[in-house]
């Protein structure tokens, strides 16, 4: 692969990694379309993104939180189709979201995005680790009544995190294929169980009770509202576009727009219709991580935490490949020697230890939702596209439509700019308020 133009001197480090990086990103190109809607709707999809949106529905009421969360649908499959057309923009393959962003902007476009990326993989999958371990209480709890004895929150997230461990082993993305494979399918199962019982609940509890009104002082709904648009944010985070479309096989680029499409059918079909049947069911009362929401049928519940903890499994590793990639660039990638192997299970056990211990010291789900939605998904889903956009994308040639392009673009990039920052500070608000509430470890 030829040096991306405009990007870094060569022999310094981003070109380093990009003449080293081949584990945990690319594998030649054999991925079709339907790999790519698995990993897209694998990435996003996931309990973790969706069962906190009626929760942000509730802090910003029916008329502002369906609107927020409709653009927000329409903005990120836009973005992710542009990310998508810059594949080969100059002639070259950018196999890394970093590596795309250097090619476009420069050495600080690579560092943006590592940043940034870095920023939303680790929080995603603290998030992550956190939705699983209440999840598989939950199950837990359905069979395991009594009080002496019983495991807590924190020990789940211990036994999920050594689960991860195991499959971050794997070598890349297209080794995952199949994983993510029932991850999708586990999406849908999840979203039917899940929208099925909400539904069910809803009708059995007395409508007279249920609220929609805006909980709080003026000062508390405007900072849970800041708070619902970086879960918003995060609920279609998917920083991960350019390596995945990395394992496609040609045509490359038409294969990752059916492949986004694709997923963005199952996103809107199962976003929106848990997002509003779960305000409706149970108004401003709602909780973040809406099967805690849930009461009967207790064995539909159960099966709708085991959907969520195995769609999550594979959503957790995709997640994990930035991070891992940038061991890899130190490595021999390719190189399946004994010692290769032990760093690489050396380094993926201390990425394991330091997101299980923070995930069980504050077992917060949507505090970590919004603030990862805020600072790690907003810059790179909506602010980088626009302005790559901008930069390197085919502008219309007619005056006005290129100059409406060009105004839209901005003021998306400014306009995000300002959300997250917004969403930022309700997100470490949130966080400070539980750290107070909560000691750490505490078994949610």
């Amino acid at each position: 692969m030829s040096p991306a133009r405009g990007g870094a001197p060569e022999g310094s480090g981003a070109d380093v990694e990009k003449a080293a990086m081949t584990a945990g990103i690319e594998q030649g190109g054999r991925g079709t379309w339907r790999h790519a809607a698995f990993h897209v709707a694998t990435t996003i999809a996931t309990p973790a993104a969706y069962a906190p949106l009626p929760f942000a529905l509730a802090s910003l009421g029916w008329p502002l939180g369906v609107c927020s969360l409709v653009i927000g649908t329409l903005m990120t499959w836009c973005s992710s189709l542009v990310i998508a057309s810059l594949w080969q923009w100059n002639g070259d393959n950018h196999t890394s979201y970093r590596h795309l962003a250097e090619s476009i902007f420069g050495p600080w476009g690579y560092w943006y995005v590592s940043f940034f990326q870095q920023v939303a993989s680790v929080g995603n999958n603290i998030a992550i680790q956190i939705a699983a371990g209440s999840s598989l209480k939950a199950v837990y709890n359905h069979y395991h009544t009594a009080d002496d004895g019983a495991m807590t929150l924190q020990q789940f997230i211990i036994l999920f995190g050594a689960f991860e461990l195991l499959l971050s082993q794997l070598p890349d993305i297209h080794s995952l294929r199949w994983v993510n494979a029932i991850c999708t399918a586990s999406t849908i199962g999840f979203a039917g169980t899940a929208i099925g019982v909400t539904l069910y609940d809803g009708h059995r509890i007395d409508r007279k009770e249920v609220t929609y009104s805006l909980q709080g002082s003026t000062a508390s709904k405007i900072f849970r509202a800041f708070n619902a648009l970086g879960t918003i944010a995060f609920s279609f985070g998917d920083a991960m576009l350019p390596e995945i479309q990395s394992s496609l096989r040609e045509p490359v680029r038409m294969n990752m727009y059916k492949g986004v499409s694709t997923a963005y059918s199952i996103i809107v079909m199962s976003y929106w219709t848990l997002a509003f049947s779960g305000y409706w069911a149970f108004g401003s009362g709602v909780q973040p991580y809406i099967l805690s929401s849930l009461t009967v049928p207790r064995w539909t519940i159960v099966m709708a935490n085991l959907f969520a903890v195995i769609q999550i499994t594979g959503c957790f590793q995709i997640y994990c490949r930035p991070t891992f990639a940038q061991f890899e660039q130190r490595i021999q990638g390719k190189d399946t020697s004994y010692k290769t192997r032990l760093w690489r299970l050396m380094y993926t056990s201390a990425y394991m230890v330091v997101i299980t211990l923070i995930s069980a010291a504050m077992p917060f789900f949507g505090d970590f939702v919004s603030i990862c939605g805020a600072v790690g998904f907003t810059p790179l889903d909506f602010v980088l596209p626009a302005l790559a956009f901008l930069k390197a994308g085919k502008l219309p040639e007619n005056p006005g439509l290129r100059s409406a392009a060009k105004v839209i673009s901005s003021t998306v990039a400014v306009l995000f700019s300002i959300v997250g920052a917004l969403a930022c500070i309700g997100a470490v608000r949130a966080i400070a308020l539980d750290v107070k509430t909560y000691k750490f470890f505490h078994d949610m």
